[in-house]
């Protein structure tokens, strides 16, 4: 049996800390986002055997799904669980583990929330981001990342109606530029990205100010050999782009 370091190929989700990148980068390992997850898993398979992908197991299985990987490749590593909750037949056969993590944001967004929404606008479109969960992205009449819900939506024709199911500042930015359509945020329950949401014009403003001033807000410091290691998995993500 090949060790694991030739057999599994760990993939991280591009928001996710530098020690994690950094962990990618030592073992050939990459990066990815929403939009490039699916090259990224073809990328891995012609290297190795298996691919870790992490932290958001909605983002694997949805991308794997589209691509008609089988059930019966993809597991759920529990990492509270010894051999994170599998049997050693289905390690073995697996050639997905998705991490038992999720966004805390889409993981809020139910069937229900789209049942609801075509009963109050039946002519309506639901576009959802990869990393609701699967139940969801099954029932949405379109999937994609950020990007692709962005030029969706501002493509779209005059007078059309959507549910968006991701961050909520990101769906009232778009109601707000897009006046000519209605746009919603698809559940009624608000559940905003706290980090995201301290991304403003006050923040930068106070930050920028602070600079002029000689005084260095908020400063994150990177040990070396993780900044390092983080910018391999980033520049082998690069590459495929």
């Amino acid at each position: 049996m090949l060790p694991v370091e030739e057999t599994v190929m760990p993939a991280v989700y591009v928001n996710s800390a530098a020690i994690l990148k950094a962990f990618c980068g030592e073992h050939g390992g990459l990066t990815c986002t929403s939009s490039n997850a699916r090259k990224v898993i073809e990328w891995s398979w012609a290297r190795r055997e298996k691919i870790l992908f992490f932290p958001d197991e909605h983002l694997g299985r949805n991308t794997a799904n589209k691509m008609g990987i089988p059930r019966e490749q993809m597991i759920v590593w529990d990492p509270y669980m010894p051999r994170g909750g599998n049997s050693v037949e289905a390690i073995q056969r697996a050639k997905l583990i998705l991490w038992k993590g999720h966004c805390s944001v889409h993981q809020m967004f139910q069937p229900s929330h789209v049942d609801y929404f075509r009963k109050q606008y039946p002519d309506a479109k639901v576009i959802v981001h990869p990393e609701c969960h699967e139940d969801v992205v099954n029932e949405a009449d379109l999937v994609g990342s950020t990007e692709f819900i962005i030029r969706t939506i501002t493509a779209a024709p005059a007078g059309t109606t959507w549910a968006v199911g991701t961050e909520l500042n990101l769906v009232n930015r778009l109601k707000h530029e897009q006046t000519d359509k209605k746009v919603f945020f698809l559940s009624s329950t608000v559940c905003q990205c706290a980090t995201m949401y301290r991304i403003d014009a006050l923040h930068l403003c106070w930050a920028l100010e602070n600079l002029a001033d000689g005084h260095v807000m908020n400063r994150i410091v990177v040990p070396d050999d993780e900044k390092q290691l983080a910018k391999v998995a980033l520049d082998r993500m690069m590459a495929l782009s």
